[in-house]
């Protein structure tokens, strides 16, 4: 099982994290924020106030990705 343990914002859109096994890298946000749960996110304002749970980050309106999906994602 993979979870996330450190997340950092970059900006625009930009976060780097890092996993629990040996992966770390950037995802680029911009371009997955297409479902309606996402459109607050499009604000970079809201987008930069995530949170780190117990395997993956969050925002306030209950949004998230799965570690999986994230992973698949990096530096892409």
């Amino acid at each position: 099982m993979i979870w996330i343990t450190n997340a950092s914002y970059l900006g625009e859109y930009k976060i780097e994290i890092q996993f629990n096994d040996t992966n770390k890298g950037i995802v680029n946000f911009e371009s997955i924020l297409d479902k309606p749960i996402f459109s607050p996110l499009k604000n970079v304002d809201y987008f930069k106030n995530f949170k780190l749970n117990a395997w993956t980050i969050e925002w306030e309106n209950g949004a998230d990705f799965s570690p999986e999906f994230l992973l698949s994602q990096l530096n892409k």
